[in-house]
Protein backbone atom coordinates (compact mmCIF):
# COMPACT_ATOMS: atom_id res chain seq x y z
CA UNK A 1 0.00 0.00 0.00
CA UNK A 2 1.40 3.28 -0.44
CA UNK A 3 1.63 5.68 2.39
CA UNK A 4 -1.48 7.65 1.04
CA UNK A 5 -3.77 4.37 1.40
CA UNK A 6 -1.91 3.84 5.12
CA UNK A 7 -2.37 7.11 5.93
CA UNK A 8 -6.04 7.37 5.35
CA UNK A 9 -6.73 3.46 6.61
CA UNK A 10 -9.18 3.73 9.18
CA UNK A 11 -8.40 2.84 13.11
CA UNK A 12 -10.69 -0.12 12.85
CA UNK A 13 -9.59 -1.87 9.84
CA UNK A 14 -5.42 -0.89 10.46
CA UNK A 15 -6.28 -2.97 14.54
CA UNK A 16 -7.96 -5.75 11.82
CA UNK A 17 -4.76 -5.94 9.18
CA UNK A 18 -2.55 -6.23 12.08
CA UNK A 19 -3.75 -8.13 14.05
CA UNK A 20 -4.45 -10.29 11.18
CA UNK A 21 -0.56 -9.92 10.46
CA UNK A 22 -1.43 -8.38 7.03
CA UNK A 23 0.02 -4.85 8.08
CA UNK A 24 3.19 -4.12 9.80
CA UNK A 25 2.85 -1.48 13.06
CA UNK A 26 6.53 -0.36 11.90
CA UNK A 27 5.21 0.04 8.31
CA UNK A 28 2.22 2.01 8.88
CA UNK A 29 3.74 4.01 11.50
CA UNK A 30 6.53 4.64 9.17
CA UNK A 31 4.07 5.69 6.41
CA UNK A 32 2.51 8.33 8.71
CA UNK A 33 5.38 9.83 10.09
CA UNK A 34 6.66 10.52 6.72
CA UNK A 35 3.47 11.94 5.71
CA UNK A 36 2.75 14.18 8.75
CA UNK A 37 6.23 15.81 8.07
CA UNK A 38 5.31 16.87 4.49
CA UNK A 39 2.27 17.85 5.70
CA UNK A 40 3.67 19.89 8.49
CA UNK A 41 5.73 21.68 5.82
CA UNK A 42 2.52 22.37 4.25
CA UNK A 43 -0.17 23.48 6.88
CA UNK A 44 1.78 22.75 10.19
CA UNK A 45 -0.54 21.07 12.14
CA UNK A 46 1.84 20.00 14.61
CA UNK A 47 4.15 21.32 17.62
CA UNK A 48 6.39 18.02 18.01
CA UNK A 49 6.54 15.15 15.84
CA UNK A 50 7.52 12.71 18.30
CA UNK A 51 9.22 9.96 15.44
CA UNK A 52 11.69 7.91 17.80
CA UNK A 53 9.05 7.31 20.32
CA UNK A 54 6.90 6.21 17.45
CA UNK A 55 9.37 3.97 16.21
CA UNK A 56 10.24 2.48 19.51
CA UNK A 57 6.52 2.18 19.83
CA UNK A 58 5.90 0.81 16.58
CA UNK A 59 9.18 -2.14 16.80
CA UNK A 60 7.61 -3.14 19.98
CA UNK A 61 4.11 -3.59 18.80
CA UNK A 62 5.54 -5.69 16.10
CA UNK A 63 7.80 -7.63 18.41
CA UNK A 64 4.35 -8.40 20.64
CA UNK A 65 2.07 -9.30 17.26
CA UNK A 66 5.22 -11.95 16.11
CA UNK A 67 5.37 -13.53 19.39
CA UNK A 68 1.34 -14.44 19.25
CA UNK A 69 0.95 -11.99 22.41
CA UNK A 70 -2.76 -10.76 23.57
CA UNK A 71 -3.59 -7.65 21.60
CA UNK A 72 -5.38 -4.74 22.52
CA UNK A 73 -8.16 -3.09 20.39
CA UNK A 74 -6.06 -0.22 18.75
CA UNK A 75 -2.81 -2.45 18.70
CA UNK A 76 -0.30 -0.56 16.54
CA UNK A 77 -2.45 2.33 15.45
CA UNK A 78 -1.15 5.36 15.08
CA UNK A 79 -2.87 8.25 17.10
CA UNK A 80 -2.28 12.17 17.61
CA UNK A 81 -2.86 14.30 21.06
CA UNK A 82 -3.62 17.73 21.20
CA UNK A 83 -0.12 19.93 23.32
CA UNK A 84 -2.79 20.55 25.74
CA UNK A 85 -2.76 17.16 27.15
CA UNK A 86 -0.01 15.60 29.28
CA UNK A 87 2.36 12.60 27.09
CA UNK A 88 4.35 11.16 29.07
CA UNK A 89 8.11 11.72 27.90
CA UNK A 90 6.76 13.85 25.15
CA UNK A 91 6.87 17.29 25.43
CA UNK A 92 3.37 19.28 26.15
CA UNK A 93 3.69 23.24 25.50
CA UNK A 94 -0.02 24.66 25.62
CA UNK A 95 0.88 26.49 22.97
CA UNK A 96 2.94 29.35 25.25
CA UNK A 97 6.33 29.98 25.60
CA UNK A 98 6.11 29.50 28.99
CA UNK A 99 5.88 25.36 28.45
CA UNK A 100 8.21 24.92 25.42
CA UNK A 101 10.51 22.70 27.02
CA UNK A 102 7.66 20.88 29.78
CA UNK A 103 7.91 17.30 29.25
CA UNK A 104 5.38 15.55 31.60
CA UNK A 105 6.48 12.21 33.32
CA UNK A 106 2.71 10.65 32.97
CA UNK A 107 0.12 10.73 30.59
CA UNK A 108 -3.13 12.03 31.02
CA UNK A 109 -5.44 8.95 31.87
CA UNK A 110 -7.64 8.91 28.30
CA UNK A 111 -3.67 9.38 26.35
CA UNK A 112 -2.66 6.46 29.11
CA UNK A 113 -6.14 4.41 27.95
CA UNK A 114 -5.13 5.02 24.38
CA UNK A 115 -1.23 3.75 24.85
CA UNK A 116 -2.21 0.75 27.37
CA UNK A 117 -5.07 -0.48 24.57
CA UNK A 118 -1.92 -0.51 21.66
CA UNK A 119 -1.78 2.50 20.10
CA UNK A 120 1.25 4.47 19.15
CA UNK A 121 1.79 8.39 19.57
CA UNK A 122 3.26 9.96 16.64
CA UNK A 123 3.25 13.55 17.41
CA UNK A 124 1.20 16.37 19.45
CA UNK A 125 -0.79 18.92 17.61
CA UNK A 126 -1.12 22.25 17.37
CA UNK A 127 -3.11 24.51 19.81
CA UNK A 128 -3.74 28.29 20.00
CA UNK A 129 -2.13 29.41 23.39
CA UNK A 130 -3.47 27.46 26.45
CA UNK A 131 -6.88 26.75 23.70
CA UNK A 132 -8.21 29.88 24.09
CA UNK A 133 -9.43 31.02 20.89
CA UNK A 134 -11.28 29.56 17.81
CA UNK A 135 -8.36 29.78 15.01
CA UNK A 136 -5.15 27.91 15.50
CA UNK A 137 -2.23 29.67 15.98
CA UNK A 138 0.31 30.59 18.85
CA UNK A 139 3.58 32.88 18.59
CA UNK A 140 5.21 29.36 19.46
CA UNK A 141 4.73 27.76 16.51
CA UNK A 142 2.65 30.13 13.81
CA UNK A 143 -0.70 29.15 11.84
CA UNK A 144 -2.49 26.27 11.38
CA UNK A 145 -3.81 26.64 8.03
CA UNK A 146 -6.77 24.36 6.47
CA UNK A 147 -6.57 20.96 4.03
CA UNK A 148 -9.45 21.80 1.70
CA UNK A 149 -8.23 25.76 1.47
CA UNK A 150 -5.00 26.94 3.05
CA UNK A 151 -6.46 30.62 2.80
CA UNK A 152 -8.84 29.68 5.32
CA UNK A 153 -8.50 28.88 9.33
CA UNK A 154 -8.66 24.87 10.21
CA UNK A 155 -10.73 25.81 12.99
CA UNK A 156 -9.71 25.77 16.57
CA UNK A 157 -8.70 25.07 19.22
CA UNK A 158 -7.89 21.72 18.21
CA UNK A 159 -7.29 22.99 14.71
CA UNK A 160 -3.92 20.83 14.41
CA UNK A 161 -6.35 17.46 15.20
CA UNK A 162 -8.42 18.62 12.63
CA UNK A 163 -6.15 18.77 9.91
CA UNK A 164 -3.88 15.62 10.56
CA UNK A 165 -7.23 13.59 10.86
CA UNK A 166 -8.45 15.36 7.53
CA UNK A 167 -5.02 15.06 6.06
CA UNK A 168 -4.53 11.00 6.23
CA UNK A 169 -2.16 11.90 9.36
CA UNK A 170 -3.21 8.78 11.03
CA UNK A 171 -6.90 7.52 12.19
CA UNK A 172 -7.28 8.39 15.95
CA UNK A 173 -6.38 12.56 17.22
CA UNK A 174 -7.19 13.57 20.49
CA UNK A 175 -8.30 16.99 20.99
CA UNK A 176 -10.10 19.38 23.82
CA UNK A 177 -13.19 20.99 24.02
CA UNK A 178 -14.14 23.67 26.02
CA UNK A 179 -16.44 25.73 24.22
CA UNK A 180 -16.66 24.00 20.71
CA UNK A 181 -13.03 23.36 20.57
CA UNK A 182 -13.62 19.55 18.87
CA UNK A 183 -16.60 20.10 16.87
CA UNK A 184 -15.20 23.45 15.05
CA UNK A 185 -12.19 22.37 13.26
CA UNK A 186 -13.56 19.08 12.69
CA UNK A 187 -16.58 20.60 10.89
CA UNK A 188 -14.05 23.02 9.33
CA UNK A 189 -12.11 20.04 8.15
CA UNK A 190 -14.50 18.03 7.12
CA UNK A 191 -14.10 15.03 9.65
CA UNK A 192 -15.97 13.58 12.75
CA UNK A 193 -15.78 15.38 15.87
CA UNK A 194 -16.81 14.55 19.67
CA UNK A 195 -18.06 16.11 22.72
CA UNK A 196 -18.64 13.32 24.79
CA UNK A 197 -21.24 13.80 27.85
CA UNK A 198 -19.27 15.35 30.97
CA UNK A 199 -17.18 12.59 32.99
CA UNK A 200 -17.83 10.06 30.09
CA UNK A 201 -13.81 10.69 29.85
CA UNK A 202 -12.34 11.14 32.90
CA UNK A 203 -10.57 14.77 32.84
CA UNK A 204 -7.26 15.02 34.73
CA UNK A 205 -6.05 17.84 33.34
CA UNK A 206 -8.54 20.75 35.00
CA UNK A 207 -7.47 23.00 37.32
CA UNK A 208 -11.67 23.08 38.51
CA UNK A 209 -13.18 19.88 38.15
CA UNK A 210 -16.47 20.76 40.02
CA UNK A 211 -17.05 23.75 37.15
CA UNK A 212 -16.09 21.16 34.59
CA UNK A 213 -16.60 22.73 31.17
CA UNK A 214 -13.97 20.99 28.72
CA UNK A 215 -13.51 17.57 27.49
CA UNK A 216 -10.75 15.26 26.15
CA UNK A 217 -12.11 13.19 23.45
CA UNK A 218 -11.79 12.02 19.87
CA UNK A 219 -11.26 13.55 16.41
CA UNK A 220 -11.13 11.14 13.68
CA UNK A 221 -12.36 10.60 9.73
CA UNK A 222 -14.97 7.44 10.21
CA UNK A 223 -18.08 7.33 13.29
CA UNK A 224 -16.98 3.76 13.87
CA UNK A 225 -13.47 5.06 14.78
CA UNK A 226 -14.91 8.29 16.93
CA UNK A 227 -16.95 5.13 18.81
CA UNK A 228 -13.94 2.86 18.61
CA UNK A 229 -11.33 5.64 20.03
CA UNK A 230 -14.02 6.69 22.90
CA UNK A 231 -14.94 3.61 23.96
CA UNK A 232 -10.94 2.87 24.71
CA UNK A 233 -10.88 6.53 26.96
CA UNK A 234 -14.16 5.95 28.65
CA UNK A 235 -14.71 4.89 32.20
CA UNK A 236 -14.73 5.91 36.08
CA UNK A 237 -11.25 7.22 37.30
CA UNK A 238 -10.86 9.06 40.98
CA UNK A 239 -9.40 12.23 39.74
CA UNK A 240 -12.64 13.63 38.12
CA UNK A 241 -16.12 12.46 40.60
CA UNK A 242 -18.30 13.23 37.35
CA UNK A 243 -16.95 10.00 35.96
CA UNK A 244 -17.60 7.99 39.14
CA UNK A 245 -20.58 5.68 39.48
CA UNK A 246 -21.58 5.23 35.47
CA UNK A 247 -21.84 2.23 33.16
CA UNK A 248 -20.19 2.58 29.90
CA UNK A 249 -22.50 1.53 27.18
CA UNK A 250 -20.69 -0.37 24.02
CA UNK A 251 -19.91 2.72 22.26
CA UNK A 252 -17.95 0.41 19.60
CA UNK A 253 -20.91 -1.08 19.03
CA UNK A 254 -23.27 1.66 18.59
CA UNK A 255 -20.64 3.50 16.40
CA UNK A 256 -21.53 0.37 14.01
CA UNK A 257 -24.88 2.32 12.81
CA UNK A 258 -27.21 -1.35 12.87
CA UNK A 259 -30.41 -1.11 11.97
CA UNK A 260 -31.89 2.54 11.14
CA UNK A 261 -33.47 5.50 12.61
CA UNK A 262 -36.93 4.11 12.55
CA UNK A 263 -39.00 5.45 15.78
CA UNK A 264 -36.11 7.82 16.60
CA UNK A 265 -37.42 11.49 16.81
CA UNK A 266 -35.47 14.38 15.68
CA UNK A 267 -35.81 17.69 16.56
CA UNK A 268 -34.13 20.30 13.99
CA UNK A 269 -33.25 23.93 14.65
CA UNK A 270 -31.47 25.93 12.16
CA UNK A 271 -30.42 28.86 14.61
CA UNK A 272 -29.25 28.46 18.39
CA UNK A 273 -29.43 31.92 19.73
CA UNK A 274 -28.10 33.46 16.02
CA UNK A 275 -30.15 34.45 13.26
CA UNK A 276 -27.91 34.36 10.21
CA UNK A 277 -26.43 31.16 8.14
CA UNK A 278 -24.76 31.04 4.87
CA UNK A 279 -26.82 30.05 2.08
CA UNK A 280 -25.39 26.83 1.11
CA UNK A 281 -24.70 25.46 4.67
CA UNK A 282 -28.34 25.72 4.95
CA UNK A 283 -28.85 24.01 1.81
CA UNK A 284 -26.83 21.51 2.72
CA UNK A 285 -28.26 20.88 6.48
CA UNK A 286 -31.76 20.80 4.58
CA UNK A 287 -29.99 18.10 2.45
CA UNK A 288 -28.82 16.35 6.18
CA UNK A 289 -32.36 16.15 7.33
CA UNK A 290 -33.54 14.33 4.33
CA UNK A 291 -30.93 11.95 4.26
CA UNK A 292 -31.84 11.29 8.43
CA UNK A 293 -35.11 10.75 7.37
CA UNK A 294 -34.03 8.29 4.69
CA UNK A 295 -32.84 6.65 7.58
CA UNK A 296 -35.85 6.36 9.16
CA UNK A 297 -36.12 9.27 11.89
CA UNK A 298 -39.10 11.19 12.35
CA UNK A 299 -38.25 15.13 11.76
CA UNK A 300 -39.63 18.64 13.12
CA UNK A 301 -38.85 21.08 13.75
CA UNK A 302 -37.76 22.10 16.94
CA UNK A 303 -39.12 25.79 18.61
CA UNK A 304 -38.69 25.71 21.83
CA UNK A 305 -37.59 29.52 22.88
CA UNK A 306 -33.79 29.69 23.44
CA UNK A 307 -31.47 32.89 24.25
CA UNK A 308 -28.09 33.37 23.40
CA UNK A 309 -25.40 31.48 25.77
CA UNK A 310 -22.34 33.39 25.57
CA UNK A 311 -23.40 35.84 27.71
CA UNK A 312 -23.07 32.80 30.53
CA UNK A 313 -19.94 31.18 28.91
CA UNK A 314 -17.79 33.99 28.64
CA UNK A 315 -17.78 35.07 32.36
CA UNK A 316 -16.71 31.60 33.18
CA UNK A 317 -14.32 31.06 31.06
CA UNK A 318 -12.61 34.54 31.19
CA UNK A 319 -12.01 34.56 34.89
CA UNK A 320 -10.56 31.33 34.85
CA UNK A 321 -8.21 32.12 32.88
CA UNK A 322 -7.33 35.30 34.12
CA UNK A 323 -7.33 33.25 37.39
CA UNK A 324 -5.02 30.48 35.82
CA UNK A 325 -2.58 32.41 33.87
CA UNK A 326 -2.51 35.98 35.24
CA UNK A 327 1.43 35.25 36.51
CA UNK A 328 2.38 33.53 33.26
CA UNK A 329 1.09 36.85 31.44
CA UNK A 330 3.73 39.24 33.82
CA UNK A 331 6.01 36.87 33.06
CA UNK A 332 5.49 36.30 29.45
CA UNK A 333 4.47 40.14 28.25
CA UNK A 334 4.05 40.48 24.99
CA UNK A 335 5.21 36.85 24.22
CA UNK A 336 2.35 35.72 25.26
CA UNK A 337 -0.64 36.02 22.50
CA UNK A 338 -2.22 39.66 22.32
CA UNK A 339 -5.88 37.95 22.16
CA UNK A 340 -5.86 35.80 25.49
CA UNK A 341 -4.32 38.59 27.41
CA UNK A 342 -7.17 41.00 26.05
CA UNK A 343 -9.90 38.41 27.15
CA UNK A 344 -7.96 37.95 30.52
CA UNK A 345 -8.60 41.56 31.09
CA UNK A 346 -12.22 40.87 30.59
CA UNK A 347 -11.89 38.02 33.05
CA UNK A 348 -10.32 40.45 35.56
CA UNK A 349 -13.18 42.65 35.46
CA UNK A 350 -15.97 39.76 36.16
CA UNK A 351 -16.84 40.14 39.26
CA UNK A 352 -17.95 36.80 41.80
CA UNK A 353 -21.44 37.79 41.45
CA UNK A 354 -21.31 38.05 37.38
CA UNK A 355 -19.47 34.22 37.85
CA UNK A 356 -22.20 33.69 40.57
CA UNK A 357 -24.64 34.32 38.00
CA UNK A 358 -23.54 32.77 35.37
CA UNK A 359 -23.15 29.36 37.14
CA UNK A 360 -26.86 29.48 37.85
CA UNK A 361 -28.00 29.84 34.58
CA UNK A 362 -25.99 27.18 33.35
CA UNK A 363 -27.87 25.12 35.89
CA UNK A 364 -30.90 26.47 34.24
CA UNK A 365 -30.02 26.00 30.97
CA UNK A 366 -28.83 22.17 31.91
CA UNK A 367 -32.39 21.94 33.10
CA UNK A 368 -33.96 23.52 29.56
CA UNK A 369 -32.10 21.09 26.94
CA UNK A 370 -32.12 18.01 29.31
CA UNK A 371 -36.09 18.90 29.32
CA UNK A 372 -36.80 19.14 25.20
CA UNK A 373 -36.02 15.01 25.44
CA UNK A 374 -39.18 14.52 27.11
CA UNK A 375 -40.83 15.44 23.38
CA UNK A 376 -37.41 14.48 21.02
CA UNK A 377 -34.65 11.38 21.03
CA UNK A 378 -32.17 13.91 19.45
CA UNK A 379 -31.51 17.80 18.48
CA UNK A 380 -29.65 18.55 15.07
CA UNK A 381 -28.22 21.72 14.26
CA UNK A 382 -25.70 23.06 12.11
CA UNK A 383 -22.26 22.98 13.57
CA UNK A 384 -21.10 26.24 11.86
CA UNK A 385 -23.54 28.86 10.58
CA UNK A 386 -21.04 29.05 7.50
CA UNK A 387 -17.79 27.13 6.22
CA UNK A 388 -13.97 27.84 7.52
CA UNK A 389 -13.70 31.34 7.45
CA UNK A 390 -10.68 33.31 6.55
CA UNK A 391 -7.25 32.17 8.52
CA UNK A 392 -5.94 35.32 9.38
CA UNK A 393 -9.08 36.92 11.09
CA UNK A 394 -9.08 38.13 14.42
CA UNK A 395 -11.78 36.46 16.41
CA UNK A 396 -12.31 39.67 18.27
CA UNK A 397 -14.34 41.23 15.16
CA UNK A 398 -17.55 40.28 13.28
CA UNK A 399 -17.65 37.51 10.31
CA UNK A 400 -19.50 38.29 7.14
CA UNK A 401 -22.16 35.88 6.26
CA UNK A 402 -23.85 36.07 2.93
CA UNK A 403 -22.16 39.29 2.18
CA UNK A 404 -23.73 40.87 5.86
CA UNK A 405 -21.56 42.01 9.08
CA UNK A 406 -23.26 39.83 11.81
CA UNK A 407 -21.30 39.21 15.22
CA UNK A 408 -17.92 37.82 16.49
CA UNK A 409 -17.26 34.12 15.71
CA UNK A 410 -18.52 32.86 18.85
CA UNK A 411 -21.36 34.67 18.66
CA UNK A 412 -21.77 34.14 14.79
CA UNK A 413 -19.93 31.42 13.42
CA UNK A 414 -20.74 28.28 16.29
CA UNK A 415 -23.63 29.32 18.67
CA UNK A 416 -24.42 25.88 18.06
CA UNK A 417 -21.41 24.51 20.23
CA UNK A 418 -20.88 26.53 23.36
CA UNK A 419 -24.57 25.89 24.80
CA UNK A 420 -23.39 21.95 25.03
CA UNK A 421 -20.41 22.58 26.79
CA UNK A 422 -22.39 24.34 29.67
CA UNK A 423 -24.62 21.75 29.95
CA UNK A 424 -22.25 18.52 29.82
CA UNK A 425 -24.93 16.80 27.13
CA UNK A 426 -22.90 14.82 24.13
CA UNK A 427 -22.60 16.32 20.84
CA UNK A 428 -21.09 14.98 17.96
CA UNK A 429 -20.28 16.73 14.61
CA UNK A 430 -19.99 15.18 11.22
CA UNK A 431 -19.45 15.99 7.64
CA UNK A 432 -22.86 17.17 5.75
CA UNK A 433 -21.51 18.23 2.22
CA UNK A 434 -19.15 20.48 0.27
CA UNK A 435 -19.89 24.09 -1.04
CA UNK A 436 -19.24 24.74 -4.54
CA UNK A 437 -15.98 26.46 -3.28
CA UNK A 438 -15.21 22.77 -1.95
CA UNK A 439 -15.43 23.91 1.43
CA UNK A 440 -16.95 21.13 3.93
CA UNK A 441 -19.79 21.82 5.74
CA UNK A 442 -21.07 19.77 8.86
CA UNK A 443 -23.86 18.86 11.23
CA UNK A 444 -24.26 18.47 14.73
CA UNK A 445 -26.07 15.82 16.54
CA UNK A 446 -26.88 16.06 20.11
CA UNK A 447 -28.65 13.66 22.47
CA UNK A 448 -29.88 13.43 26.23
CA UNK A 449 -27.31 13.52 29.43
CA UNK A 450 -25.23 9.92 29.11
CA UNK A 451 -26.92 8.64 25.18
CA UNK A 452 -23.62 8.90 23.92
CA UNK A 453 -24.61 5.39 22.12
CA UNK A 454 -27.73 7.19 20.68
CA UNK A 455 -26.01 9.97 19.17
CA UNK A 456 -23.09 7.44 18.08
CA UNK A 457 -25.89 5.86 16.54
CA UNK A 458 -27.78 8.26 14.60
CA UNK A 459 -24.14 9.60 13.14
CA UNK A 460 -23.11 6.39 12.06
CA UNK A 461 -26.52 5.94 9.88
CA UNK A 462 -26.22 9.42 8.39
CA UNK A 463 -22.56 8.36 7.56
CA UNK A 464 -23.80 5.07 5.65
CA UNK A 465 -26.54 7.21 3.66
CA UNK A 466 -24.81 10.61 2.97
CA UNK A 467 -20.80 8.99 3.58
CA UNK A 468 -17.50 11.20 3.26
CA UNK A 469 -14.39 9.39 4.04
CA UNK A 470 -13.66 8.85 0.95
CA UNK A 471 -12.86 12.60 -0.14
CA UNK A 472 -9.43 13.92 -0.05
CA UNK A 473 -8.78 17.59 0.40
CA UNK A 474 -6.67 19.53 -2.26
CA UNK A 475 -3.79 20.95 -0.27
CA UNK A 476 -2.61 17.44 0.75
Amino acid sequence: MSDEELGFLSAVEAAKRIRDKDLSPVELTEAVLRRSEAVQAALNPFITISADVARAEATAAERAVMAGDDLGPLHGVPFTVKDLINTSGVRTTFGSHAMEDNVPETDSIGIARLRAAGAILVGKTTTPEFGHKPMTEAPLFGRTLNPWDPSRTSGGSSGGAGVAAASGLGPLHVGTDGGGSTRIPAAACGVVGMKQTLGRVPHDMTSDVFGLMSFIGPITRTVADCGLMLDVMSGPHPSDFHSLGREVPDLTAASLGGGDLAGVRIGWRKFLGNDCMDTETEALFDDALKALGESGAGLAEHTASFSPTLQHWAPLTFSLWNARFAALKEQLGERMSETLRYWMEEGEATTGVDVQLATGARTTLYREVESWFEDIDLLVTPTLACPAIPAGHDPRQPIEINGQITDVPRAAWYPYTHPFNLTGHPAITVPSGFTSGGLPVALQIVGPYLADDKVLHAAACFERVRPWADRRPSAV
